[in-house]
């Protein structure tokens, strides 16, 4: 049995769908032209208008050798001892890669007590987690916002083949429950970046220097919300007050303790000779970063705020504050580095 090759001669085809951010498929023969979706031959969406994913994978990549190259004394130390390390100190205790209990990795310690910068190996791939949490949650949040406008635009709201009024209907349905569990799960894998962030940000500022025993991460119990405590430079960072900042912990703080951001999730489209011109999810009313409130009603939708209509800019922005906010923190490893 062979498997087909999804880049082919033929990829993308001409009628192949372009989600747009009002709801509305277009088709690649009509071009990418302003804020749109096209997919890739893994099958995965990727904005027209560059998120950034790229610029923080980078900055990650290169944050993996700063640590190295701080925690070692120089990378030329790190790459020379490398070749004799035991897999177990990468992979044990943090991913499955590595079937190993906790009690086996102890005695592995044991075992391996006089190898030369043991403790130093062991911080260094604990660090690295830090970086790795950021980078497999920038993904997330990436096909997140791609899959957020997927079902926006393909999936049916309603039952197929029933002819439909003109008009503003909304809809309850299973798809519109992925979408607005889709948006619900985007702005919570958002606020984790921002502890992730924060994280790794108080470990590079107080990074070990001794390692006469296996050290704790100092960052364990720091989260987002002591941020204040950080040192390096937050203008343009997301350390900062700003607008993506409110708005995520706004919507996050909602969803993860109080409820949801409708009383029903629901979807609406605004149909014209029987066809879908417009689909759109409304979000509640805010002023100074909070919701209006009226004592214990605060789901107001007088404004008509479409989320799909900014939110591919909201991530965009996001991302932008999140490439500086590495820019700044891997300065704190690599004092030369231009943070401008």
């Amino acid at each position: 049995m062979t498997m087909a090759n999804p880049v082919t001669s033929e990829w993308p085809a001409p009628d192949a769908p372009i989600l747009k951010i009002n709801g509305v498929p277009g088709r690649f023969s009509d071009g990418l032209q302003g804020e749109c979706f096209f997919q890739e031959p893994m099958g995965g969406w990727r904005p027209a208008v560059d998120d950034g994913l790229y610029a923080i994978e980078e900055q990650c990549v290169r944050l993996h050798d700063d640590l190295a190259d701080r925690i070692f004394g120089g990378l030329e130390t790190y790459y020379a001892r490398l070749p004799f390390v035991p897999s177990f100190l990468a992979q044990a205790g943090l991913n499955s890669e590595a079937k190993v209990s906790r009690d086996d990795f102890e005695q592995f310690l044991t075992m391996f007590a006089d190898m030369p910068d043991l403790y130093k190996f062991l911080y260094l791939y604990d660090t690295r987690m830090l970086v790795s949490a950021i980078q497999e949650c920038t993904k997330e949040v990436s096909q997140l916002t791609g899959e957020f406008y997927r079902i926006l635009n393909l999936e049916p709201f309603f039952t197929p083949g029933i002819e439909q009024e003109d008009g503003v209907r909304w809809s309850t349905s299973p798809q519109v429950t992925m979408l607005n569990s889709t948006l619900g799960f985007l702005f919570i894998r958002l606020h984790s970046l921002l502890d992730y962030l924060a994280k790794l940000a108080r470990e590079v500022e107080e990074l070990h220097s001794e390692f006469k025993s296996y050290p704790k991460l100092r960052c364990t119990n720091f989260l987002f919300g002591d941020r204040k405590r950080l040192r390096l430079d937050k203008a343009g960072t997301l350390f900062e007050a700003c607008d993506e900042v409110s708005e995520i912990e706004l919507i996050r703080n909602l969803l993860i303790h109080d409820g949801l951001l409708d009383d029903m999730p629901k979807a609406y489209e605004i149909i014209k000779d029987g066809k879908a011109i417009e689909r759109f999810l409304l979000m509640p009313d805010r002023i100074n970063g909070q919701f209006e409130r009226f004592k214990n009603r605060k789901l107001f939708y007088g404004g008509e705020d479409k989320i799909n209509e900014r939110l591919a800019g909201l991530v965009r922005s996001f991302m932008a504050r999140q490439v500086t906010t590495l820019v700044q923190i891997r300065s704190k490893l690599v004092p030369s580095l231009k943070t401008v």
